[in-house]
């Protein structure tokens, strides 16, 4: 890979970075939202190393031109390595160019159904100070991991035939019988993504990665209050929704359903 291709990949690189980032919500497929500064630093340094290289290779091969536009003495022929160029990168360093071109014109798809169904469950962390008591709202939304902490740990039985509302994406059961209700969450990026489901009950499967406003009541499976209760819901309403702009956390969505 020669100096100019290097530097054409250096700013095709940045270019999609920042066009990503500043003009799409395509990066949080990817990452999460606190990381759109760095993504936004790293696109312009990029671009600048490569206009940078592109304006320095122009003066290297300018003074190449006239250093070396005289014929080859005697002794000093081509096989001194004039002819040959062994300093570029090995020819798979062009596989490089894909993903770049890739976030200029064809983003890869985001995390789903097929990755929630092959990865294990997220541990549901301890509450350790008690539970506030739950408002009189209803239906009452909550994200997947408060309901499932309320149904394994609160001993208050709180969500007892309480109504109510969890947003995700449909992901089929490992078994074909049912479906789940998930969340996939990022810790930090899509490689350290980990996973919340809510088994669903009542009512036959939607497509997979189809996304959910889903209300009911929690599906007697288990010792409610205890590590025995299985995170479920018995459905009474399953309404699509748009895919929110917070996918990949577990909060509640932000844009309206």
């Amino acid at each position: 890979m020669r100096r100019p291709v290097q530097t054409l990949l250096l700013t095709l690189t940045g270019i999609g970075l920042l066009h990503t980032t500043l003009f799409t919500d395509i990066y949080l497929r990817y990452v999460k939202s606190g990381l759109r500064p760095l993504l936004i630093v790293s696109g312009a340094v990029l671009l600048l190393l490569g206009l940078a290289s592109a304006a320095l290779g122009d003066g290297r091969e300018q003074t190449h031109d006239d250093d070396h536009g005289h014929e080859p003495t005697p002794g000093h022929g081509s096989g001194h390595g004039h002819g040959h160029d062994h300093s570029g990168a090995p020819r798979v360093a062009w596989l490089l160019f894909l993903p770049a071109l890739s976030l200029l014109f064809y983003a890869p798809p985001a995390l789903g159904a097929y990755t929630a169904a092959r990865s294990n469950a997220k541990p549901v962390s301890v509450q350790k100070k008690g539970f506030a008591p739950l408002p009189a709202t209803s239906p009452l939304p909550l994200t997947l991991t408060d309901f499932t902490r309320r149904v394994q740990q609160d001993r208050s039985l709180a969500v007892r035939n309480r109504a109510v509302r969890l947003t995700g994406f449909v992901t089929p059961a490992e078994d074909g019988d049912g479906w789940y209700l998930t969340r996939i969450i990022f810790t930090c990026c899509a490689a350290d993504s980990q996973t919340v489901k809510v088994r669903v009950y009542g009512t036959e499967a939607p497509p997979a990665d189809t996304w959910l406003a889903v209300t009911g009541t929690w599906h007697p499976q288990g010792a409610l209050g205890t590590g025995t209760a299985e995170a479920a819901l018995d459905v009474t309403d399953a309404r699509p929704v748009a895919q929110p702009v917070n996918a990949f956390t577990d909060d509640l969505p932000l844009t309206p359903s």
